[in-house]
Formats: structure tokens, C-alpha cells, sequence
């Protein structure tokens, strides 16, 4: 996969999708037809992006068009990550994806279907939304859950989604986990304080709108962890009346763009695929993302609008657990962490 540097910083400097009708050569002809040609993209994503995302596409179809001449159709396809990069190794035909984590990722390229690499291609190493895990409570906090430590309260019951189908679910997990070991706890103090908090768990939904859905409308849980994004979208719908908490430690949840190679070099879709990519990176398409909820990646646009989200005294990320690749394989591959943890709170 190759996004040609002088492309994007001629993006990044004028905002403007001008410069990426030529990236793939001296002909501003996008790959796979003439400029009156219809092309087709499919974007795929995790659960809670949809709303960015049917505000973001249309603006870049029409600048497509008026850069290159070219007709672009993207179809989408949500839901939860784990379920989603599966469906892809298995056969749906994505031209671009912007998964939950970066794991989700990995998996596609050990698959063949991204060339390695892919973190390099795109600025932010690929990293194109950023947000921290919310606890929704019901009106009046009647159960007083402000901290990671008040989710293994006797009598409280927690929703999380299933780490097995859900990113969200598991940047959950990694929260827990962090919230015991980036606090000068031991790995073990960690299990037993998660093992704690899984007890409290009913049920385990496949992603994170549908943890939403089980606790804002089935009114099951008294507390639930999920995306600060989809805190920030309940409040603003009101389906969630009273704030939410955002905990001051916290873990830095990373949503990645990739473009599958595979696919696009098989369909003649690369450079309208790579620009697509390019462009979530955008300030236009930044505001967009904080506008629905997400801290954007963009310095300028983080800017703008860090004032209407959570103060985070102490973000960790992924690297403190060893990365990504030690994560999947110790956390949540078969007969990891997750698992004995599963076997052990039920």
C-alpha cells in the first residue's frame, strides 16, 4: 500500500481534495475507469461511527466529483469490530476500514488482505479518532459509581459489551485492567479486581450500541461502560438525562483507518480508496468526528473543541500493555486472560 507523501502534504496543507486526483501518476483519471465512470467503495466500521460517517462521506463524494469528474457510490456496513474484521476475512468486499482498534487490523493483515506497513501510510500511525471509556448511571447516581473501584459495589450491575465481537468491549477490559496495574498494581491484583468486576455483569452484548440499547432503552444495568462518544450522543438525544462519568484514569481508545490492499488492487479502487482514507484526516472531517462525539486527532481541531470533553488527568494506551500483538495473543486470543476470566466470573 503506497499513499504518496507529497500527496498528503499537499492535503494536510490546503485542506482540499485537489491534489489527490493525481497521486496515482501524471493522469488525474481515477484508477479503474474514465472520469464519467461510476466507481463503488465499501467502507466498513464499527457500531457507534455510523452518524460520523453519514455526514462525512457525502461531503467527500462531491468533492470527488468536482476534483476528478469521477461518480463515487460508498456503501457501508456497521457493527461490532470483532464481528466486522471477521466478516471481511471471510469475504465482504471492503475497500477501506476503520475498525474499533488496531488489532482488528492486524488481524486483516495477517489474513493477506493488508500489506504490513499500513500504520506508516497515513498520519497519527493510521489513528484517526481518539476516546476515553464513559460509566452511564442511572438519574441521581443512586448507586454513587464515580471510580473504576465502585463497579465491584455489592448489589451493582454493570453492561459491558462481549470482548469476543466488540472493540469497545475490549478497550472496556483493557480499562479495568489498566485502572489496577497504571495505578501501581500488581497483574494479579488486576485479574482478581476484573474477575470482580465480570461477576457483576448480567449479560454481554455483541457490540457497543447494543450495550447502549440494553441499558438506555431495556433500562437493564445500574451502571454501563461504553465509548465517551456514545455518552456524549445519549445526552445529546436525551436518552441520558443526568452526566456521565468519565474517570480521571483512563486508557486512550484508538480508532484506525487501514485501506485493504487486496481488495482495491483487485478492483481498481486504490486511489480513490487512499484519498478516502486521507481525507478522514482531515480539519473538515475532524470537526465532523468531534462534532459527533470523538476526540479528533487533529491538533487544530482538538483545539477548538477540547473544552466539551472530559478532563483525563492520566491517559495509558495499548503500548503499556506490550502492544497490540502481545495484547490479542495474552488478553483475548484462546485460552488468554479473557477467557479464564469468563470461565471464572460466571
Amino acid at each position: 500500500m503506497t499513499i504518496q507523501s507529497r500527496c498528503l502534504a499537499a492535503l494536510f496543507t490546503t485542506g482540499s481534495l485537489v491534489f489527490l486526483a493525481g497521486c496515482g501518476g501524471p493522469s488525474a483519471t481515477p484508477q479503474g475507469g474514465s472520469s464519467g465512470e461510476r466507481q463503488r467503495l465499501l467502507l466498513v466500521s464499527y457500531a457507534v461511527t455510523k452518524g460520523a460517517y453519514d455526514r462525512i462521506l457525502p461531503t467527500f463524494v462531491e468533492q470527488w466529483k468536482q476534483k476528478t469528474g469521477q461518480e463515487l457510490e460508498i456503501k457501508t456496513s456497521y457493527g461490532g469490530s470483532g464481528t466486522q474484521t471477521r466478516t471481511v476475512i471471510d469475504g465482504l468486499d471492503a475497500d477501506v476500514v476503520t475498525l474499533a482498534l488496531s488489532a482488528d487490523v492486524l488481524k486483516l493483515e495477517e489474513s493477506g488482505l493488508i500489506q504490513p506497513g499500513w500504520e506508516q501510510e497515513l498520519p497519527n500511525n493510521g489513528i484517526v479518532t481518539n476516546s476515553a471509556v464513559a460509566f452511564l448511571t442511572r438519574a441521581g447516581n443512586p448507586k454513587q459509581i464515580t471510580t473504576w473501584k465502585d463497579l465491584v459495589k455489592p448489589g451493582v450491575t454493570v453492561v459491558t459489551a462481549n470482548p469476543k465481537t466488540s472493540g469497545g468491549a475490549r478497550w472496556n477490559f483493557l480499562g479495568l485492567w489498566g485502572s489496577i496495574t497504571q495505578a501501581g498494581g500488581t497483574p494479579q491484583q488486576a485479574e482478581a479486581y476484573v474477575t470482580s468486576v465480570y461477576k457483576n455483569v448480567d449479560n454481554l452484548p455483541k457490540d457497543a450500541r447494543e450495550a447502549s440499547d440494553v441499558f438506555l432503552k431495556r433500562d437493564q444495568g445500574d451502571v454501563l461502560l461504553n465509548y465517551e462518544n456514545e455518552a456524549i450522543l445519549a445526552t445529546r438525544i436525551g436518552d441520558l438525562k443526568d452526566p456521565f462519568v468519565v474517570p480521571e484514569l483512563n486508557i486512550r481508545i484508538e480508532g484506525p483507518v487501514a485501506v485493504v490492499d487486496k481488495n482495491v488492487d483487485r478492483k481498481g479502487t486504490r486511489e480513490a480508496a487512499e484519498a478516502l482514507a486521507a481525507y478522514l484526516f482531515t480539519d473538515e472531517a475532524q470537526q465532523v468526528f468531534a462534532e459527533e462525539g470523538f476526540r479528533p486527532t487533529s491538533p487544530t481541531v482538538w483545539a477548538r473543541v477540547k473544552d466539551r470533553f472530559a478532563p483525563v488527568k492520566t491517559f495509558f494506551s495499548v503500548k503499556d500493555f506490550g502492544g497490540w500483538s502481545q495484547v490479542n495473543k495474552e488478553f483475548f486470543g484462546n485460552g488468554g486472560i479473557w477467557d479464564r476470566l469468563f470461565a471464572n466470573s460466571r
